[in-house]
């Protein structure tokens, strides 16, 4: 595998851990709104991508990107009246994501390396934000 496809997988390997540290711990019991469970989830898929291997090369992580869209749409679909300019920022970040990972080719360049590492710290700012805003109601 070449060197920016390794420096690719250590990028998003490390902005996962980062999100790992900033996620919340989960959601409160019974009576928490649907959407906690739906945040639970996407930061979940967003951690999954530090458990990447490079075996799995560019159809590992479009799988697991897969997961982080469905998730992001499951949250932005049960949230978005409650919370629009967060679910506003995730979708737009995820999209961000999924645009420049469709893109990229077996031997990415070093500037989609840096596009997707950038994109992966978008995606990671903007569920820190919802996190933060729906920790009254989750946590």
């Amino acid at each position: 595998m070449s060197v920016p496809v390794r420096r690719l997988f250590r990028a998003i390997a490390l902005l996962a851990a980062l999100s790992a540290l900033v996620a919340a711990t989960g959601c409160g019991g019974g009576g928490a709104p649907g959407y906690c469970a739906d945040r639970d989830n996407l930061e979940s898929s967003i951690r999954d991508l530090a458990n990447l291997s490079l075996s799995g090369g560019l159809s590992g992580l479009q799988t697991q990107l897969r997961e982080i869209q469905d998730n992001a749409t499951t949250l932005v679909d049960s949230a978005r009246s409650d919370f629009p300019s967060e679910t506003s920022a995730i979708r737009s970040s995820v999209n961000a994501l999924a645009g420049d990972v469709r893109a990229l080719s077996e031997s990415p360049s070093p500037a989609q390396v840096t596009a997707i590492a950038s994109d992966v710290s978008r995606v990671v700012r903007s569920i820190t934000s919802f996190t933060d805003a729906t920790s009254s109601k989750c946590d």
